[in-house]
């Protein structure tokens, strides 16, 4: 597990949670992170509706898993910069014993870890400084005071994997987390894909890789690959903004090819 502290932000390249928080309008970026955002921006226009609609899948699925299946245990790993509501806001509206434990490995994102821990008095949170390619997540000691492996717990790995490429094992690294989870439990999974619009999502892939981010955009088998094992609730492996949508809402013309064009795939599988 990644030694507790202080680590100290690098500002002298780009990030992708400060990116991300650029995108979705925030405000914990810096003049680094604006400089390759809107380079984004540039080739990718569309990524600000991606982010968007990435958020609003999370929220959507935390709390079909907390209302529905009486989830009350969730492990967000990539946590990101905090952004309201929070994943444990989500849950705990929906279920106020619902327990969460945040984990990610940015210095910005440790600096607003309190923010993650503003429980309801009858849940609780938590943060971990730890990341999912190098750290045993789930061994962690502060996790497991937390949750309890023995019972279900929804794994959100939202807007993760697509930052894991190939050499660095994602598959193994799902699989593995999966193991140490209990029947019935969850993996909540959003991914980034070139198959809407290839031209615009290389060019995105081209930045963050200059800027020192690996990206490797997957195809839709490749993310049901994810799902191996796993029983994929209804509508399974989908456009995020198809997934359960709220309100939906036929769209037509450019409105449609925009939605098309910022999609990354979005699912929710079940541990039998």
């Amino acid at each position: 597990m990644t030694t507790p502290g202080k680590p100290e932000i690098d500002t002298s390249r780009p990030h992708s949670a400060r990116m991300y928080d650029y995108y979705l309008g925030g405000k914990d970026w810096y003049p680094v992170d604006e400089e390759a955002a809107e380079r984004v921006l540039q080739v990718c226009p569309q990524i600000r509706r991606t982010a968007e609609t990435n958020r609003a899948f999370m929220h959507r699925a935390t709390r079909t898993l907390a209302a529905e299946h009486g989830i009350r245990q969730f492990v967000d790993i990539g946590t990101g910069i905090p952004t309201s509501p929070n994943l444990h806001q989500v849950a705990q509206e929906a279920a106020p014993d619902s327990r969460v434990v945040y984990a990610d490995h940015d210095a910005t994102v440790l600096e607003y870890a309190h923010v993650l821990m503003r429980s309801t008095p009858e849940g609780r949170t938590a943060y971990i400084n730890a990341d999912v390619r190098e750290d045993a997540i789930l061994d962690s000691p502060r996790l497991r005071e937390v949750i309890d492996l023995d019972e279900p717990v929804a794994l959100s790995l939202v807007a993760l994997l697509h930052f894991v490429p190939d050499d660095r094992k994602p598959y193994e690294i799902v699989s593995g987390l999966l193991d140490q989870l209990a029947s019935g439990s969850f993996l909540v999974l959003s991914h980034c894909t070139a198959d809407f619009d290839a031209a615009a999502w290389m060019g995105v892939k081209k930045i963050y890789d200059a800027g020192g981010t690996a990206v490797q955009l997957r195809s839709k088998e490749e993310v049901e690959r994810f799902f191996d094992g796993l029983e994929l609730i209804d509508p399974q492996v989908t456009a995020a903004h198809d997934w359960r949508p709220e309100e939906p809402v036929e769209v037509t013309g450019e409105e449609a090819e925009l939605l098309r064009s910022a999609a990354l795939y979005a699912a929710v599988g079940r541990k039998p």
